[in-house]
């Protein structure tokens, strides 16, 4: 069987040319062996992280604390190093800061090489995967024993880590005891969790006894007492930090805040966001060199406790002056954002990963720590679903952090490929298409098209394309409004409603405009239609930041004028509300004007229930259907309605109304607009819905007669590719339903 490691993106193994087909490679490779252990694991991380945030009362609190704590930490980085240094050193302890990678090791083998070491125990810690440490004691002939069970795992298997909290996520116990079977002598069976670790155990605790050196990593450190924050699940980090008499700790500087009487904030959100725990099971709170007596349990050691803190820049300084990527430091490497992200779920981090980091925060990490843009070229693999962003306890914008390689990416390119400006640019496209609609669908449709499509434009040819309107949304709402004026029901409403007429609305789906029209005159709201204007969210998709903030500004401007006129938004595509509400607070770079924007924004079944509370008004004896309660809904919502606060809207008003409400418990349906279209991950954006269709068809109200309702245009695609029930937008089936 191929290992996945042969296309893993490495220092030592890949040349930059090479990058893009690797990634490609990984990706299949990803998705034939991996995906299932990957898919099962950072699920249940993620389920459990769920659970544990509604026990939280504070959660959000505790969020703002923790992201200014760490914003103010990078801003006074240099200071904090100095006081840090002098607060170890105070105690009898050593600090030393390497610029760079060959500075840390270097520095590290020195102080082995002088204690005469022979092994070394060390937990697990992404920095000193960073610095390649194994890998630089090795050729020196020191043995470096790994004592984190997962990284134990990777170490026997000669594997790279997956992800930063489980490194060994990708392999099942199954795959694991044969590893095992393989590379040791042993007649145990080795079938079971608890049989697999005691047999790890048993071969540590011999390397535990007999080492020379313990080296950790470190959570937090504290600079004004030079206090260590450690967290772990398995107690090896205390076995390591206080057996040996000499403790190396490894951290970036980025770890380093102010006071250790805030690590209770970090203790609490690291638990919670990385393994779903209200506290992990060993918190480790050290003050080295340790007040504890010398055991000595090799003849070898010194009869003084020693230690060493090393310090890494390796880029991050260089990241803190980069205004892009600084937000990048603030991460506290609870891997949430992996366990959350709809592609991790799928690939992993050996697919969805660079040489160390992984997944969507892992692109601006690997950039940063290698100096090397071409090696985040995984970025690609974020689609700015935006998941990540509110599971994130930091409040790491993720996304934005990906837009900002995928444009350096086209720079250093010389520019956009023809894919990207292709679907960059989808309301010039859309905007000639619909001259002749006809025509176009039909050219589309040849098998000759589908091929050039595939060849010049990455287009997956197994892949639906969308159909053009016969008539765009701004034609049949003029046609409509010759015929059909509505005067208020009522005098309450203080403003008026305009719809905005969003590209992908306009010229392929008119008809989920036209519904929201209709029901908002049968609902006695009159309703206007806005010009067609492009918002910028295909640009942004692909990289093209700075076309997308020319679009944004134009029409950030345009509803300005709308809002300051008195009317209130409706907008019924989710990821243009998401921009409103939250990517144009970076685009356009005007808080006032986008806090306007995102105050007058609204999905339109969410301004519905405002308006149903403030007008008292009953929409039951308004319906078509007499007892909804026996009609089954399956609702989905687009993974940006939630983040923005809107992913319930739909489901809480049908419930109101009566209806049987069964609601996805997905994370994305993985078309993610034109990620799905693209060739190079079609296999995974099929692999990524599989979970939403199997949901579908596992419900337990799932039959023929089942209504399915999803908000975003991707995601109604991509349940339609695969099943032949007819799918709805919520205000399509309202339209429907009502008298």
């Amino acid at each position: 069987m191929e290992n996945i490691n042969d296309y893993i993106i490495h220092p030592r193994q890949i040349a930059d040319k090479s990058s893009k087909e690797s990634l490609q490679k990984a990706i299949k490779l990803a998705l034939d062996v991996e995906t299932d252990a990957v898919r099962f694991n950072t699920q249940t991380f993620n389920t459990n992280r769920y659970k544990a945030v509604k026990k939280l009362n504070d959660y959000e609190e505790l969020k703002d604390r923790a992201r200014q704590i760490k914003e103010d930490s990078i801003q006074n980085l240099p200071a904090l190093i100095v006081k840090l240094s002098h607060s170890i050193k105070a105690r009898g302890g050593i600090v030393f800061i390497a610029g760079s990678k060959k500075e840390a090791t270097d520095y590290i083998k020195n102080v082995c090489i002088s204690h005469n070491a022979k092994l070394i125990v060390k937990a697990k810690s992404i920095t000193s995967e960073e610095i390649e440490l194994n890998y630089e004691m090795e050729k020196v002939g020191i043995e470096i024993a790994e004592t984190d069970l997962a990284e134990f795992i990777l170490q026997v298997s000669k594997e790279q880590p997956s992800h930063n909290v489980a490194p060994a996520i990708h392999r099942s116990r199954e795959s694991i005891s044969e590893l095992f079977k393989r590379n040791f002598r042993t007649d145990k069976r080795l079938d079971t969790g608890e049989e697999l670790t005691e047999f790890a155990r048993d071969i540590l605790r011999q390397k535990f006894l007999s080492a020379d050196i313990g080296i950790s990593g470190a959570n937090l450190i504290a600079a004004d007492e030079g206090t260590i924050l450690l967290v772990e699940s398995e107690g090896n980090i205390r076995l390591t930090t206080q057996l040996p008499t000499v403790h190396i700790a490894v951290a970036g500087v980025e770890k380093i805040i102010p006071s250790k009487k805030d690590f209770g904030i970090f203790i609490e959100l690291l638990a919670t966001s990385g393994t779903g725990q209200s506290l992990t099971s060993y918190t480790n709170i050290l003050e080295p060199p340790i007040d504890l007596p010398v055991l000595n349990l090799n003849g070898r050691q010194g009869k003084q406790r020693e230690f060493h803190l090393v310090l890494i820049d390796n880029g991050r300084m260089k990241m803190r002056e980069d205004d892009d990527l600084r937000e990048a430091l603030y991460c506290i490497r609870c891997s949430a954002c992996m366990n959350v992200c709809a592609n991790f779920q799928a690939v992993g981090g050996h697919a969805f990963g660079g040489e160390v980091y992984t997944g969507g925060i892992g692109g601006a990490w690997t950039v940063g720590t290698t100096g090397s843009l071409e090696k985040g070229r995984f970025a690609e693999l974020c689609t700015g679903c935006s998941r990540c962003v509110p599971n994130c306890p930091v409040r790491i914008d993720i996304p934005r952090l990906n837009t900002t390689i995928k444009n350096r990416l086209i720079k250093a390119d010389g520019g956009p490929s023809f894919q990207k400006s292709f679907f960059g640019n989808f309301s010039t496209i859309g905007k000639y298409a619909s001259i002749i609609p006809v025509l176009s669908n039909w050219v589309s449709n040849f098998a000759i098209s589908r091929k050039l499509m595939e060849k010049i434009i990455g287009f997956d040819k197994r892949r639906s394309i969308p159909q053009f309107a016969k008539k765009t949304l701004v034609k049949q709402y003029e046609k409509y409004r010759k015929s059909t004026i509505v005067k208020s029901k009522t005098n309450i409403l203080t403003r008026r409603v305009v719809l905005f007429a969003d590209v992908f609305t306009n010229y392929n789906n008119p008809q989920v405009g036209m519904a929201a029209i209709r029901v908002f005159d049968k609902l006695g709201v009159p309703i206007t239609l806005s010009k067609v204007l492009d918002d910028g969210r295909a640009l942004q998709s692909q990289g093209l930041v700075e076309l997308a903030r020319n679009k944004a500004l134009k029409l950030a401007a345009y509803l300005e004028q709308l809002i300051d006129s008195g009317k209130e938004v409706i907008v019924v595509e989710p990821s243009v509300l998401s921009l409103f509400r939250y990517d144009y607070k970076k685009l356009i770079n005007n808080d006032k004007l986008f806090y306007k924007l995102a105050k007058h924004t609204y999905d339109p079944i969410e301004y519905i229930n405002k308006l149903l509370i403030h007008l008292e008004v009953d929409l039951t004896n308004k319906l078509n259907i007499p007892n909804p309660s026996s009609t089954y809904i399956f609702y989905h919502a687009h993974c940006q309605m939630k983040t923005v606060g809107a992913g319930n809207a739909a489901s809480d008003f049908y419930r109101s109304l009566g209806f049987n409400v069964s609601v996805s418990n997905v994370e994305c349906c993985g078309m993610a607009g034109s990620f799905g279209y693209k060739k190079e991950y079609y296999e995974l954006s099929k692999n990524v819905g599989s979970d939403l269709i199997n949901q579908i068809r596992k419900s337990n109200s799932f039959d023929n007669k089942t209504i399915i309702l999803a908000s975003g245009i991707s995601c109604r695609e991509q349940i339609e590719d695969e099943l032949n029930n007819p799918i709805y937008h919520p205000i399509e089936y309202l339209e429907k339903i009502l008298k």
